[in-house]
């Protein structure tokens, strides 16, 4: 049978009443607290306080705190005014104190239904504005995202026509060049024309007046034009490498030739490889390194023999971490720079020195390291290539050593 702790103390204002239950060695953990508008309980095993107040207050606004050794109560009146006493006068009535427990309980019970559902609710209320802000906070980023997206057709429109007005211009003064250079190329072939006349009749006056001096003509005197072709290649022809020199020159071509097909889907500047490449570059530029791949891809799709545009692609897998993509890329672009002449060499140390770095972000620092040799033998003087390699050697070895 619990024991009933006598030693509790009280005290009251107007408004409110405070009650301290001391716990008497229990911990604070096996302390339970009942209270209604009634009645209160405090149930530390093996005491017990209970206790049928004088008059009823507002339980949910009450406040009991638990520590040092003891429980305080502070609880507010429903009606103010000073009680007296802190029991009521049917404490001792077992029946009635019995009927009070089972009230309590009931009322306990229905109060927590009650907080339940209010909770339940506002749970609810608070799911539905939480709902509302989300949908709220996505119709703002479709918004921005169309503002985006409209924004940048705009521009990609203004663009294009500024590119069509600059050709128009181009083509306008490479027509007028043209124009200007046949007037000069007729001007220079009426002079020549003119002299060759004035040659042939000095010659055939000095014939006749050799005829008629009883005299032989002399041979007439001839002139041998010669031309040279100028080569495309910097290095004289005793040193240059004439079969690859020869075998560049006409990949080259072949490129070029496949610039000339045409896609009835497409408009004027899909079907442009170059303006492609321009377009895909401003967007690297521009750090939206996506849409130049989307550039570049259609651009190979119209033609997939210039090498640039596998390179430049393979930057932009480099910037978005797509190191595979990378290597692939420069791979293919390599095999496009083939033979090896000087005039591809600088697109060859860049196609290297990326597929390299993409090896070394993968941390294959072997193979990153075999292409910055394979680099700096193309380009041995590029200091920046030496240091870059020398870091790579110093990871390799002291992977090797830890």
């Amino acid at each position: 049978m619990p024991l009933a702790i006598r030693d509790y103390t009280w005290d009251e204002t107007e408004n409110a009443v405070f009650i301290t239950v001391p716990l008497k060695g229990v911990k604070s953990h096996n302390v339970n607290i009942f209270s209604t508008e009634e009645y209160i309980k405090v149930s530390c095993p093996p005491y017990l306080f209970e206790c049928l107040l004088f008059a009823e207050v507002d339980d949910r606004k009450g406040v009991a705190q638990v520590g040092n050794g003891a429980v305080v109560f502070k609880i507010f009146k429903k009606e103010p005014g000073i009680w007296g006493q802190l029991f009521s006068d049917d404490f001792t009535n077992k029946e009635v104190m019995k009927m009070k427990r089972e009230e309590a309980l009931v009322r306990s019970q229905a109060r927590a239904e009650e907080e339940k559902s209010e909770k339940d609710e506002r749970k609810r209320t608070d799911g539905k504005l939480a709902l509302n802000e989300m949908m709220r906070l996505e119709e703002q980023e479709r918004s921005r995202i169309e503002q985006v997206k409209q924004d940048e057709i705009k521009k990609a429109t203004d663009d294009l026509e500024r590119w069509k007005d600059e050709q128009k211009q181009l083509a306008e003064q490479e027509k007028q060049r043209i124009i200007e250079e046949q007037k000069a190329a007729d001007a220079v072939l009426r002079e020549e024309r003119k002299k060759n006349e004035r040659k042939n009749r000095k010659n055939k006056s000095a014939m006749i007046f050799e005829e008629t001096a009883g005299g032989i003509p002399k041979r007439e005197v001839g002139k041998i034009e010669v031309s040279f072709t100028a080569r495309v290649f910097p290095t004289p022809v005793r040193e240059s490498q004439t079969p690859q020199e020869d075998e560049w020159l006409k990949k080259q071509a072949e490129s070029r030739k496949i610039l000339e097909l045409q896609d009835k889907d497409l408009t004027e500047e899909e079907r442009n490889p170059m303006f492609l490449r321009d377009k895909g570059n401003g967007f690297f530029q521009a750090g939206n390194f996506q849409s130049a791949i989307n550039a570049y891809t259609h651009a190979l799709r119209l033609n997939p023999k210039m090498h640039g545009l596998y390179s430049n692609r393979a930057a932009c897998h480099l910037k978005l971490r797509n190191y595979f993509k990378c290597i692939e890329d420069c791979s293919k672009a390599m095999d496009l720079l083939l033979p090896p002449v000087p005039q591809n060499a600088a697109s060859r140390v860049k196609a290297l020195v990326r597929k390299g770095t993409a090896f070394c972000e993968l941390e294959m620092y072997v193979e990153g390291l075999q292409d910055y040799e394979a680099a700096m033998k193309i380009d041995p003087n590029n200091e920046q290539l030496k240091s870059d390699a020398e870091r790579i050697r110093q990871v390799i070895q002291s992977s090797s050593g830890s």
